[in-house]
């Protein structure tokens, strides 16, 4: 039997099926990812600093006016749309059989697409707030400033995105560890597995079905149920919802 028809076996069989995925989720979109030889990272390299520097909530404070110079340059893709396997996702969460999709990703495809559920992990590119007002703004006012992005009443307009040394959203952690707790079947896409605390959710996952979408290796192959070493999103496209 084809590892396809295996994946289409179990999410047949599965009526509580939770979505975990990364970066490359979204590679086939358009977005780089981070880490690879044509990544974000390596974008951060002209810029003559470490990129967990340039990204990072200190860089942000001291720096804001770099800061959103890299910010709107290489992390915001406005003409990124939805690939297969956010389609694919979103028709699986219609039938009731995806009860969660938690990412990584901060581009907002996944509701782009239609999903509905959608604890995002790393925050997103469209929210932003006032760092003093709370007032909220969207990404169109982000970019349409020509410099540090001011709100009404002077403050800061800060993105609703975790840099580095900043922690996760407990109460968004809190629901993806119950959703992965409860789950049947967690489908992983597009991710190595490498960033914690991230990717430390799979330990809380119980269930019957482990399924590992992605190109590379990951340290949790050795667990899975199912292994496809391929794009999630030609992955996904072949799978009968």
């Amino acid at each position: 039997m084809s590892k396809i028809n295996q994946l289409q076996e179990i999410i047949d069989s599965s009526d509580n099926i939770v979505f975990f995925g990364g970066a490359g989720v979204s590679t086939e979109s358009g977005i780089p990812d981070f880490r690879s030889e044509s990544g974000i990272f390596k974008s951060l390299e002209k810029y003559g600093d470490t990129p967990e520097n340039l990204v990072s909530h200190s860089y942000y404070m001291d720096h804001t006016e770099e800061f959103y110079r890299y910010y709107k340059e290489n992390l915001v893709f406005t003409d990124a749309h939805p690939n297969p396997a956010h389609l694919k996702l979103a028709e699986l969460e219609k039938t009731g059989k995806l009860k969660a999709i938690i990412t990584q990703n901060v581009d907002g495809l996944h509701q782009k697409a239609g999903s509905k559920n959608v604890l995002e992990l790393h925050g997103s590119i469209h929210r932003n707030y006032c760092q003093i007002c709370g007032k909220k703004y969207d990404l169109d006012y982000i970019l349409n400033s020509k410099s540090i992005p001011k709100c009404e009443c002077g403050g800061i307009i800060k993105p609703d995105v975790v840099l580095y040394q900043e922690p996760l959203n407990d109460g968004i952690l809190s629901f993806s560890i119950d959703y992965i707790q409860n789950a049947e079947t967690l489908l992983i896409g597009g991710t190595s597995l490498v960033v914690y605390p991230a990717a430390g959710l799979i330990n809380y996952f119980n269930g019957k079905n482990l399924v590992l979408i992605n190109k590379s290796e990951t340290p949790y192959d050795n667990l899975a149920t199912l292994v496809i070493n391929n794009a999630i999103g030609e992955t996904l496209s072949q799978i009968k919802v």
